[in-house]
């Protein structure tokens, strides 16, 4: 059976020029289900934590606690269940 992924992309918060990736709540090989919060992206204005979209396990980090990301940025991947 092929497995599937999923990138996890830098959702749009409005408009900033600044995205710091707080924290990821999981790691990498860690499996996930839907609703489950992955990271969490700051602004100036807010704190958005980011839940997976589909179930799977964590392979990839792109980016890291305190980076500061772009939208549509990617940063992991999913493989899909």
């Amino acid at each position: 059976m092929d497995s599937k992924s999923f990138e996890l992309k830098t959702p749009d918060l409005g408009d900033t020029d600044k995205i710091e990736l707080l924290k990821w709540y999981v790691s990498v090989n860690q499996t996930v289900k839907v609703g489950d919060e992955l990271l969490e992206l700051v602004t100036d204005k807010a704190a958005f934590p980011v839940e997976s979209p589909h179930s799977g396990i964590l392979k990839s980090i792109f980016a890291n606690s305190g980076d500061i990301v772009t939208k549509n940025q990617i940063l992991g991947v999913l493989e899909l269940d």
